[in-house]
């Protein structure tokens, strides 16, 4: 089965967020399962930098007025993975931010770049574009894509067939008509605008989003932002397949950024990385304070507000706090003003993966609450660092996280702390358990050994994308295809 993998940002070579961590693991584990991957992202100039064996493979005729696109291909920096960039000084070569520029604004020409983006990369898919290449499958991530399924769909003669993925429903792509090319006639109108994201969810073969709890809210109004008429409407071809992680990338026995390695059993060198964030941070070097670590968009989704106001209480709990993030330029300088005065916590404006790392193996605790959180990656990352997370009970935080009571330390699935009301005092008053369990150091250790031992590789949650791949095109993975033995049996294990 061969796999074609848009989407507008892919880790190392461009990255945001976590739909860079998930472009980079999931076609990996999809290799693992048998398919044959191409990634396809935009020519940033700092990918293009990074590819291996970059070359240029394909002249890209004039599309939308854009006369300068070529196809770049090569492999990814770390592994022998294959990409596809699209190039186009005109859209992808400016300095700045992947979608904004350098002071946060969005980039005024966005819906012409992803409509570029989307064209291209279906002219590729249906053989209109030419690199030696056809793929069966095109699964398509995230609003930047979403014109990719309408394109394809309208597609004269034999296409291959698509999945899209909603990584976050609150990010639509909703554009003006005017800031939008001439894309044809679709039905993608959403409150006077051309919503790049109903256009995915309308017209894909099948629709995903990325935890099952998370799929369930978006089928309503208060987390469907406006589109969940759209999903309802797919019925069974709309489901959720949680997220993983990459367990090599995110491993703390072998990660390199870090000052000493550890694992479940032997944890003396999260000591030293705690010694060392402390020291990097500013923080005083006190080995038995607890270090509550926040690494997140700043943001009110991310209850990076209601953090602002937990301020005062975490001060006076005599936890520490190290803050890692961008966002609300508010929430950013309320945070700055506030590490001026209390020397307990340090806040760093911006992100720094390997300040990410580091401060996953050094912190105790990871607050990482939401108001809503479609899978999130962070408690994730945490859970395999020994780092108890705190969330709130939604999206992918419920899927991924048991919270710590006497029944669930006792019956040996706790790996958390989870509350219910998206304020300040739900935080708090989880934030308080998890600060009461770490005085108690036989069961925190407890906890803390169940939870680097839970697993969330991404083979299991590939496995499940290969259902809707199958689904849409009959075509089973070469090792597959290779199995014999009953049917039953070989179900069972394509599922993970």
């Amino acid at each position: 089965m061969r796999l074609l993998f848009v989407t507008s940002e892919a880790y190392p070579l461009a990255k945001t967020g976590g739909l860079a961590d998930v472009s980079r693991s999931l076609p990996a584990a999809l290799e693992r399962q048998g398919a044959e991957v191409i990634v396809m992202i935009p020519a940033y100039p700092r990918a293009v930098m990074q590819l291996r064996d970059a070359k240029v493979s394909a002249r890209i005729g004039p599309v939308f007025g854009i006369t300068d696109g070529v196809l770049i291909t090569g492999t990814f920096p770390d592994c022998d993975m294959r990409v596809v960039l699209v190039s186009s000084a005109t859209l992808f070569g400016r300095a700045g931010g992947l979608y904004q520029d350098d002071h946060g604004v969005d980039w005024t020409d966005n819906g012409l770049r992803f409509a570029y983006f989307s064209k291209v990369a279906a002219e590729l898919a249906v053989g209109g574009i030419d690199i030696g290449w056809r793929p069966d499958v095109v699964h398509a991530n995230d609003w930047h894509t979403g014109l990719l399924p309408y394109f394809i769909a309208n597609h004269e003669g034999a296409r291959p067939r698509t999945v899209f993925t909603t990584h976050n429903m609150a990010f639509q792509g909703n554009f003006e008509h005017g800031q939008v090319p001439d894309i044809g006639a679709g039905d993608f109108e959403f409150y006077g605008k051309i919503s790049y994201l109903k256009a995915g969810l309308r017209y894909a073969d099948r629709v995903t989003t990325v935890s099952p709890t998370y799929a369930h809210e978006i089928l309503t109004s208060e987390y469907g932002f406006g589109l969940e008429g759209v999903l309802a409407g797919r019925g069974s071809h709309f489901s959720g397949i949680l997220n993983g992680i990459d367990e090599i990338i995110w491993n703390p026995a072998t990660d390199h950024f870090l000052a000493a390695n550890y694992r479940p059993r032997e944890t003396a060198g999260k000591r030293v990385c705690k010694r060392e964030l402390q020291r990097e941070l500013g923080l005083a070097l006190a080995p038995d304070v607890p270090v509550i670590g926040f690494v997140s968009r700043l943001t009110e989704q991310k209850m990076a507000d209601a953090l602002v106001e937990a301020l005062p209480w975490i001060a006076a709990s005599g936890a520490q706090l190290a803050v890692v993030g961008e966002g609300d330029r508010g929430i950013e300088a309320a945070l700055a003003d506030a590490a001026e005065l209390h020397p307990a916590l340090s806040a760093m404006v911006g992100y720094d993966e390997t300040l990410a790392h580091k401060l996953q193996a050094g912190s105790d605790i990871l607050l990482a609450p939401a108001r809503f959180e479609p899978c999130g990656l962070t408690q994730l990352y945490a859970l395999k660092y020994g780092t108890l997370p705190v969330v709130r009970r939604t999206g992918g935080l419920a899927d991924t996280v048991v919270d710590t009571n006497n029944l669930s330390i006792c019956d040996r699935s706790a790996s958390g702390f989870v509350f219910d009301e998206p304020t300040t005092d739900g935080m708090i008053s989880a934030l308080s358990r998890a600060l009461a369990l770490y005085r108690d150091q036989l069961h925190w250790r407890l906890v803390q050994l169940q939870a680097m031992t839970r697993s969330f590789g991404w083979d299991r949650s590939a496995g499940a994308y290969m259902d809707p791949y199958r689904g849409v095109t009959g075509i089973a993975p070469k090792w597959r295809e290779e199995e014999t033995g009953d049917d039953e049996d070989n179900a069972r294990r394509a599922a993970g």
